[in-house]
């Protein structure tokens, strides 16, 4: 399944009636029901290029059967929105453009335990990944996290399309996170 941060805004936004479960009981359900759950979180600005490699990541996956308990997301430019979707799942595996130093299209997964291992990511997002992380992990968040980062050259003129490289370091991308997928987590 595949969402956008702003339908996670306006279910959030919906009042309460009478007939609704109370608090409590509301988290006791999205506790038991986000045992096992698995977000992929694809972040990125689709109007900068090879930067918005997460996006055209996440549009891939919505074309494949994703696993249950499986949630794919359009972070798009990222915010502090998303820190409800990462703190409902068990499992996190997000996808961002890197300015790492490697070879524009090398993908790299790393595991990192603290928000300060994660590479260089670029910053046309709203709130950078390690800033939303760093939230995400002082409001008690400690789920397994992934991170596939995709090289890219930052220096890429205003297009709405992939380079060549970046498209080929997506199709990568998608294959290994369907195959990581398929596994269960640690």
């Amino acid at each position: 399944m595949t969402n956008s941060p702003n339908a996670a805004n306006q279910q959030a936004a919906r009042p309460n009636t009478a007939s609704e479960n109370t608090d409590s009981e509301k988290a006791a359900s999205q506790q038991a029901g986000s045992k096992g759950k698995t977000l992929v979180l694809c972040l990125g600005n689709v109007l900068m290029g090879d930067e918005g490699v997460g996006v055209h990541v996440a549009r891939a996956l919505e074309t494949h059967a994703l696993p249950a308990g499986v949630e794919c997301l359009d972070g798009g430019t990222g915010g502090f929105v998303l820190l409800g979707p990462l703190e409902s799942a068990e499992r996190i595996i997000l996808v961002d453009a890197a300015a790492d130093g490697n070879p524009p299209g090398a993908v790299t997964r790393t595991t990192p335990r603290f928000s300060r291992d994660y590479p260089p990511t670029l910053t046309a997002h709203d709130v950078g990944v390690k800033d939303l992380l760093d939230v995400f992990y002082m409001r008690g968040g400690s789920p397994h996290v992934v991170l596939y980062a995709i090289a890219i050259d930052p220096r890429q003129p205003l297009s709405m399309e992939l380079s060549a490289v970046a498209a080929r370091a997506a199709e990568e991308t998608v294959q290994l996170i369907l195959e990581e997928l398929r596994e269960p987590a640690l």
